[in-house]
């Protein structure tokens, strides 16, 4: 859908005093399909959100956006009496707004059918009841694959609080500064994550952040294959890119199809180990297996990554 674009920010006011040298304020209207779970996408953001480059206030969801080594800033909220975000962006060239636009919409999920998902979910019964309760939920994107990979390997088996700490100190000790920062009503975006190539560089990586030598040495592997390959996390490959994600150090199918989903935006992704899914799926008998999850998802094809965000939201775990 296309987007509506004003160069003023009058009709989506981002917080008084934002600036960034270079940098006038562009504003866009990304149209959607409705409903949209508007509530339920910036709660899972601002669980995750990285400090430093990551803020949810004002109702809205704000950051910094890095682009062929340009920097800037985004605000992204609901636009007042339409089905559509409203985005204010600060970035030093008008040429990047394309791609600007394309990588919110697919952050926020933005060209997702919900009549169409929610009516094949609905056909598993278990799944009408969650989709009649939140007919407008999203599968959360991210605005850069490696960012989010990152985020997934910090993540693995520890909690949403924990993982975010980490990426915050991974942030606090190789970001760099956010230009124009100090002047910014943006509170907390400071930084920018960290490039692929500034974290392969880095020795002692999990004595830095605080976490295992096993997963540091993950990390290092990811950030130097998303350093030779910029192809490894582009959205629409499918699931078989996960394959070349899983023969990484460290990446197993959790990982990978967690991955999938918010990175790759692939619409099947489904990672069937997860606790959280596991939970919501549990009945008298307890819960099911990981394998025995993974054979019950077949019905919910080609949607489940849709059908995961159902089952963390019943579980509370967006």
């Amino acid at each position: 859908m296309p987007a509506t674009q004003t160069r003023t920010s009058r009709s989506v006011p981002a917080p008084a005093g934002h600036r960034l040298p270079d940098a006038a304020p562009i504003s866009l209207i990304l149209t959607f399909k409705p409903p949209y779970d508007w509530a339920a996408m910036i709660g899972f953001l601002a669980a995750r959100a990285i400090r430093g480059v990551e803020s949810v206030q004002a109702g809205g969801y704000a950051r910094s956006i890095t682009l062929g080594g340009a920097v800037g800033t985004m605000f992204v909220r609901p636009a007042e009496r339409r089905h559509a975000l409203a985005a204010t962006i600060r970035f030093p060239t008008s040429a990047a707004l394309p791609v600007v636009t394309e990588r919110i919409r697919r952050l926020f999920d933005l060209d997702a059918d919900p009549a169409v998902i929610g009516a094949h979910l609905a056909a598993d019964p278990v799944m009408a009841k969650l989709v009649a309760a939140r007919p407008g939920l999203r599968v959360p994107g991210a605005w850069d694959g490696f960012e989010l990979a990152v985020r997934a390997v910090l993540g693995q088996q520890i909690s949403v609080g924990a993982a975010t700490a980490l990426a915050g100190r991974l942030v606090a000790a190789y970001g760099d500064t956010l230009p124009g920062a100090e002047n910014s009503a943006l509170a907390g975006v400071s930084h920018v994550f960290p490039a692929p190539e500034r974290i392969a560089r880095v020795e002692n990586l999990g004595a830095v952040i605080g976490m295992p030598r096993s997963r540091a040495t993950a990390l290092a592997a990811l950030a130097r294959a998303a350093a030779a390959d910029d192809t490894l996390f582009e959205p629409g490959l499918g699931l078989e890119a996960t394959a070349r994600l899983r023969a990484l150090p460290g990446i197993g199918e959790w990982t990978a199809q967690y991955i999938a989903m918010r990175a790759l935006r692939e619409p099947d992704a489904f990672p069937a180990a997860d606790i959280g899914l596991l939970r919501a799926m549990a009945t008298a008998a307890g819960r099911p297996t990981p394998a025995e999850l993974l054979a019950r998802s077949a019905v919910w094809r080609p949607w489940r990554a849709y059908a995961a965000v159902h089952l963390w939201a019943s579980s509370s775990e967006v």
